[in-house]
């Protein structure tokens, strides 16, 4: 196979981003001398993290619809016009041999314009629910890797591959990870251990939730491992006492911290619904209400559906949540069966999965 020049756009959260390069580090395992271009929305999260995975980015003038009337709206068909423009020009500078979409805005365009240049194309929707981007898309390119049952509401059926979402390696032998987990985090061997996970910025109304519950969960005799994240760890970092609560911004060892878990309080993006998938732990899912088309709320249906999680929404807190998590904490035999019907719904090999369909379309052009 010649050299591959992959072109690859996907951005605005790490939802977006964290394929997109798992997905191009694939590609370079398997072919070592191919070129890559991340092509992503100017002021976003993927002109930052891209390049500190090793990746060239240019950066596109996009950004989405917002629900009520705005100036941004106003400039919106402005900077579609100037972002295919844009767009048209990579192409014709950097000639890929594919062009791959994890979704995010910019993708749009990018993926538009190679598709209309007769070059392969690929796109991975994370979400039970596709997002406008990848629905529009879906019509014109080759090939649509998902990563849940019953997408062709959205995509044409015969363009659909499930491979699932790809994950973080480290993830796939946590068992053996559990007591040294324990120590790392200081955490007491005999008492179970609650995980809180509201994203890398952190999620306010969790964190609320938490800080309100402190005393329930003192009683109930469990220890916190709470990622707070960066926008509220100064608010919350004083309750971090390293004997009941310990308190982080991030977590960086994400195998550790789920391998130290018992139960796990979480949001409900696409890509930690694949993690928890693997790690196989029971679930308590407060799905974030504001993000587009309220997709966390169905990524957690899809999973809750079939008894591998417990969903309460956020209106429902108060009254729902103590009674919700004493239901779960006392009965080891629901815990198990949680764990085990979450792991049912693993797709371990997504990223190599999506890359042999990459393969696919480059045998047959």
């Amino acid at each position: 196979m010649e050299r591959l020049k992959i072109i690859v756009s996907g951005g605005g959260t790490g939802g977006h981003i964290y394929p997109a390069i798992a997905i191009a580090n694939e590609i370079k395992e398997r072919y070592p001398e191919s070129e890559f271009l991340f092509v992503g929305a100017k002021d976003r999260m993927e002109m930052e993290k891209v390049p500190k995975a090793g990746y060239a980015i240019k950066g596109l003038w996009i950004s989405g619809l917002q629900r009520k009337l705005s100036l941004k709206n106003l400039m919106f068909p402005i900077k579609l016009i100037s972002s295919l423009m844009e767009a048209k020009r990579l192409i014709n500078e950097f000639r890929p041999t594919i062009a791959i979409g994890t979704g995010g805005f910019a993708s749009g365009p990018l993926l538009e314009v190679a598709a209309n240049h007769h070059i392969p194309t690929l796109i991975q929707e994370q979400n039970s629910y596709a997002g406008i981007t990848n629905k529009l898309l879906g019509k014109k390119v080759d090939r649509i890797c998902v990563a849940y049952d019953n997408m062709e509401r959205f995509f044409p059926e015969n363009k659909i591959i499930k491979t699932g979402n790809p994950v973080r390696q480290d993830l796939l032998q946590i068992a053996d990870k559990r007591d040294g987990a324990k120590r790392f985090f200081n955490l007491k061997a005999e008492k179970k251990t609650i995980l809180v996970l509201g994203g890398s910025l952190g999620a306010r109304r969790i964190n609320q939730l938490i800080e309100k519950e402190l005393s329930f969960f003192q009683e109930a005799d469990v220890q916190l491992l709470w990622q707070c994240g960066k926008l509220y760890y100064d608010d919350y970092k004083a309750y971090d006492d390293k004997n009941q609560v310990n308190v982080y911004e991030f977590l960086d060892k994400m195998d550790l911290a789920y391998a130290a878990a018992d139960i796990i309080i979480s949001r409900a993006g696409a890509g930690t619904i694949s993690e928890l998938s693997i790690v196989g732990k029971p679930v308590i899912f407060i799905p974030s209400p504001l993000v587009a088309e309220d997709h966390q709320t169905k990524n957690a249906m899809a999973v809750t559906e079939k008894d591998a999680a417990l969903l309460i929404k956020e209106r429902d807190l108060d009254e729902d949540f103590e009674s919700t998590f004493l239901s779960l904490l006392n009965s080891e035999e629901r815990q198990q069966q949680l764990g085990e019907n979450i792991k049912k719904l693993a797709l371990p090999n997504a990223t190599s999965d999506i890359v042999d369909e990459v393969e696919q379309l480059l045998l047959r052009n």
